[in-house]
């Protein structure tokens, strides 16, 4: 089923809405849980969470990329959960490890309330400063920073070394952190 006809189906307030986006990207939210929280349960519940979330938000939007919206959400909750889950035990894990490398490009003052307008103009700064990349560095950064993604397996799938893959993603870092400072923004 096309995605236009699966987000149809969510206006028309059709159940069939979570059936069918469960079996398009059912798989694609739970790899992208799993890669954040390390845990099936948790995943599942988080899958579980996102279609609700979907249901909730969908007469308001109307996605034109339903798979980008759902792992959004996804991602979101993940990372929620996660979070919650630090606070009750510190623990560390692939996604907190991946944070903390964003931390000297990215400050945590960003996710205030506050600033949503210059999260907006940020993520536009940053697309743009990925889309000057080559495919290899954009891909490691990507599959690294939003997919949660561990060293190795972005080194297996680019056929590198890990050693290279994690000097690449350093020297990747460092340059988005320059051309964001050059595009005026304080880190």
């Amino acid at each position: 089923m096309q995605d236009s006809e699966i987000v149809d189906l969510y206006w028309q307030r059709s159940s069939a809405a979570i059936r069918e986006t469960e079996k398009k990207y059912g798989g694609y939210c739970q790899t992208l849980a799993y890669q954040i929280l390390a845990n099936r349960e948790d995943s599942e519940e988080c899958v579980n969470d996102t279609w609700l979330r979907a249901w909730n938000a969908m007469p308001e939007q109307r996605p034109s990329l339903l798979g980008a919206f759902l792992g959004k959400i996804t991602r979101r909750l993940a990372l929620n959960r996660l979070r919650d889950s630090r606070r009750r035990k510190r623990g560390g894990g692939e996604a907190a490890l991946c944070l903390e490398e964003l931390d000297e490009c990215i400050p945590d003052r960003w996710n205030s309330v506050e600033s949503q307008m210059e999260l907006r103009e940020l993520s536009q700064a940053i697309d743009r400063f990925l889309a000057g990349l080559d495919r290899d560095r954009r891909d490691a950064f990507v599959s690294r920073y939003w997919y949660m993604a561990p060293v190795e397996e972005i080194a297996q799938s680019l056929g590198q070394s890990k050693g290279g893959v994690k000097s690449g993603l350093f020297r990747t870092r460092k340059s988005l952190k320059t051309f964001l400072e050059k595009e005026g923004y304080e880190l």
